[in-house]
């Protein structure tokens, strides 16, 4: 051995040899930054685009699914699957595995959790216990984001040691990224993705698999905003535009807050959802902060009552002769009541960083799985051509059995056998090797006819699968049904309220939320106003007794149910669709700031939080208690019809208005004089319009009269009324569509017709028809009557153009680009 000095020279030194290199230090601490900032931003913490999963939880996924730790089999430790993973997959220390892993078990941290938790898997307050003490396995959700693995739709690629195979992504039939989210911090960048709703995202993707053209705006249609994991509301949608339009923006989230009577003579803020990864016990420690600090006054004690029947519950009780609104506005500035969090849409496409917005990552999600299944469908072809090939073998020789066995009995070996097995017969290799593999049970007279029976299938399946990759519409029409499947198995209604404004932040307060700093009044005026419910299910007051009538709904974010005339220290009631009416307080409900025509409801306040409603109950109007009312007609889904006086109101919280049979709901409401007109449609497109002087009043337990006559299963999907002298300027939409399709997915056709155009009929009687089903079409969705001109809103809200009018009564109807959710 030698020894290489600095000037070159070597110097004999046995068997050891050391070689001393000149490096530049600069060069070397930049080569290796770069090697550890491409390290940290590929390999740890940014999220892939396809499947929105970092490496660590892509592992995590994929090794569980490989030990089999299926939903309906039982938990394992989590100590093992962070052993497996770690020992197999990912090089890095067992803390970072497992904190992945109890980050995909939260559901308050994932819209869609992938992994199922059995244990202390810690709260936004506390951390999780040690991987020893607690159990896992996938969740549902998780089993469509590994379903084809083994059929060849994603490439694999070598571990860390190359002795195994891992996905270099996972086929990902839910759209992951969006729904779940994801943050990471890497080397000069960073990812922050708000959760979505699974059903509005893939909507989206399903419309842009139709139209691949299609702009931002038609795709927020479909999304209007983050849906978090724990609710709350999220004011200001501007942020949220800019975030689907660059991939940067930022969006406020508030708590969702209401006052009740903690004592019977001291009110309280409870508190039932808390913004975006915020806990009870830090909003506790700065409400004493502020407190101690004379930053907070009103408040005598805050107490928890959180609990897992219940869900959050933190009652913040106020000190008397404080306006509890604005003790409301000191939380929200001083307290995590109100957060900000800030969308930077940073993921990986095609191995680099990019920052996407909306439609960029539905397009990557939509490339993908269009990939995945193109893949699955050549897979699928090939096996199924490998196996034709073999029956058609098999077919062959049960044909001459007798020969066949002869053949292989006469040869000396299997070599032999094979050999004369494709000369005598014309079969190919795979063919004689299969057959002389054959097990003698199978020679009978029925293996023959299941034989026959699986050619038949598998030449029906290879034509199908010929079909899809030769048809790229197919392709498309495939990869969109699957989508819809995922949505139906595993979507679950919003659970944020998307308000365009700070109004409404609190319900039961005196008025609306006030500039942060500005006094609130603690008196507040008997002046008249109007009571108003939106088709989203949003209540609040006007300002002034000015009648809301809007004639531009370009800019608006919903349309009116209903709205009746009261005073602010005045009561409405709120009918309901199981026939009752519950007392509300005007003064409960929040004001709009005045404006021109009709007021944006975005500013209200759910019906749930003012209104208590049993399972499965709705609030189908608001009515007057004032007892000069005009009489109260309403309608059922069964098709029975009801005037009742409202002049007789019972001293009671609530009460019922109208008997009705098991299985009936009451479908619509209002007041109406004998000059008016009584209209009934059902689903099966039947208008029916009658004077109102047919239906005779009755009392509040009576339980109606026939209405409209229905056949089979049908049911009335519209009650309403049209006032005297006024139906030339009414008119009527028609939505058709699937009975059996998914709620909220399909846009149907839509028709508007003149009002006019429709003769009177009888009470009791059919009807005539409003609306020809297209191919495809069994049922309306949706109707209503109303004046001109009618506005109609998607699920969210969002204003959608509906056809000019169509002189026939009986046409069919115009395909929209978005669901349609009401008309008003």
């Amino acid at each position: 051995m030698a020894r290489q000095t600095r000037s070159g020279s070597t110097t004999d030194l046995g068997d050891f040899t050391e070689k001393i290199v000149d490096i530049d230090v600069a060069q070397e601490m930049e080569g290796s930054f770069l090697e550890y900032a491409y390290s940290v931003i590929y390999a740890r913490a940014l999220p892939d685009a396809r499947d929105g999963l970092k490496p660590v939880q892509r592992r995590i996924l994929f090794q569980m699914s490989d030990m089999g730790l299926r939903p309906d089999r039982g938990h394992v430790k989590s100590a093992r699957v962070v052993g497996e993973v770690m020992g197999k997959l990912h090089p890095h220390g067992d803390t970072a595995i497992y904190d992945a892993l109890v980050r995909m078990a939260q559901p308050f941290s994932l819209r869609l959790p992938m992994v199922d938790g059995h244990g202390n898997f810690g709260s936004l307050d506390d951390g999780p216990a040690a991987p020893r003490y607690t159990e896992a396995r996938l969740a549902p959700a998780a089993l469509v984001m590994t379903t084809g693995l083994d059929e060849d739709v994603v490439d694999f690629v070598p571990n860390y040691d190359n002795k195994l195979v891992q996905p270099e992504v996972l086929p990902a039939a839910i759209p992951n990224l969006l729904v779940n989210g994801a943050s990471g911090i890497a080397v000069g960048m960073a990812t922050n993705l708000a959760p979505h709703n699974l059903i509005e995202v893939v909507a989206a993707a399903r419309f842009l698999v139709a139209n691949p053209k299609a702009s931002l705006e038609d795709l927020m249609r479909f999304v209007p905003g983050p849906d978090l994991p724990t609710g709350g509301k999220i004011v200001g949608l501007e942020g949220i535009r800019d975030a689907y339009r660059t991939g940067r923006g930022s969006f406020k989230t508030r708590a969702t807050v209401r006052v009740e009577n903690v004592t019977p003579k001291r009110k309280g803020l409870v508190v039932t959802e808390l913004p975006y990864l915020v806990g009870p016990e830090k909003v506790i420690e700065k409400i004493k902060e502020g407190v101690q600090a004379k930053k907070l006054a009103g408040i005598t004690a805050v107490t928890d009552l959180t609990d897992r029947s219940h869900g959050l519950r933190l009652v913040i009780e106020i000190k008397t002769g404080f306006n509890p609104e604005a003790v409301l506005e000191q939380l929200y500035r001083y307290t995590p009541m109100e957060d900000s969090f800030g969308m930077n849409n940073v993921a990986l496409v095609d191995g680099q960083p990019r920052t996407l917005g909306l439609r960029e990552m539905l397009s990557v999600w939509v490339d993908h799985r269009i990939d995945v299944v193109r893949r699955r469908s050549q897979f699928r072809l090939t096996k199924r051509l490998d196996r034709l090939h073999l029956v058609e073998g098999l077919l062959l020789a049960i044909v001459d059995i007798d020969e066949v066995i002869q053949v292989i009995r006469s040869s000396d070996d299997a070599d032999t056998a094979r050999g004369r097995l494709r000369e005598v017969f014309d079969l190919s290799e795979a063919q004689s090797e299969y057959i002389l593999e054959l097990r003698l049970r199978r020679l009978t007279k029925f293996s023959r006819i299941e034989l026959e029976k699986e050619q038949s299938a598998l030449v029906e399946e290879i034509e199908q699968l010929r079909a899809i990759l030769g048809d790229d519409a197919l392709l498309r029409r495939v990869v969109s049904d699957e989508m819809a499947e995922v949505a139906k198995v595993y979507g679950t209604p919003r659970r944020t309220i998307l308000l365009d404004s700070a109004g409404g932040g609190v319900t039961g307060l005196p008025g609306p939320s006030s500039p942060r700093g500005a006094p609130v009044s603690l008196e507040i005026e008997d002046t008249p106003c109007w009571v108003l419910l939106s088709s989203t299910g949003l209540l609040a007051r006007t300002s002034d007794e000015t009648e809301p009538v809007r004639d531009d709904h370009r800019h608006a974010h919903d349309v009116l149910a209903s709205g009746v005339l009261a005073s602010v220290r005045a009561e409405v009631g709120a009918l309901t669709s199981a026939g009752r009416v519950v007392r509300l307080s005007v003064l409960d409900l929040p004001a709009l700031p005045p404006t021109q025509g009709a007021p944006s409801l975005s500013g209200g306040v759910p019906v749930a939080e003012v209104c208590a409603l049993e399972p499965g109950e709705r609030l189908v109007t608001v009515v007057s208690l004032a007892e000069d009312a005009p009489t109260l007609a309403l309608g059922t889904a069964a098709g029975v019809v009801k005037r009742v006086a409202q002049g007789d109101v019972p001293n009671r919280d609530s009460w019922e208005v109208v008997a009705l049979k098991p299985g009936d709901a009451v479908v619509g409401a209002v007041p109406v004089t004998d000059d008016d007109e009584l209209v009934f449609v059902s689903s099966e497109a039947s208008l029916l319009h009658f004077p109102a002087t047919a239906v005779r009043p009755q009392g509040r337990t009576a339980g109606g009269m026939a209405g409209i006559k229905l056949a089979g299963d049908q049911r009335v999907v519209f009650f309403g009324a049209v006032r005297a002298g006024q139906s030339e300027e009414c008119a009527v939409v028609t939505v058709a569509g699937a009975s059996d399709a998914l709620p909220g997915t399909q846009t149907g056709s839509v028709k508007t017709t003149a009002f006019a155009a429709y003769p009177g009929k009888g009470r009791a009687t059919g009807g005539v028809r409003a609306h020809r089903f297209l191919k495809g079409e069994d049922t309306l969705l949706l109707a209503w009557v109303g004046t001109a001109p009618p506005h109609a809103t998607g699920a969210a809200g969002q204003p959608l153009e509906l056809p000019e009018a169509d002189p026939r009564r009986d046409g069919s109807g115009t395909m929209l680009d978005a669901p349609v959710h009401a008309v008003g």
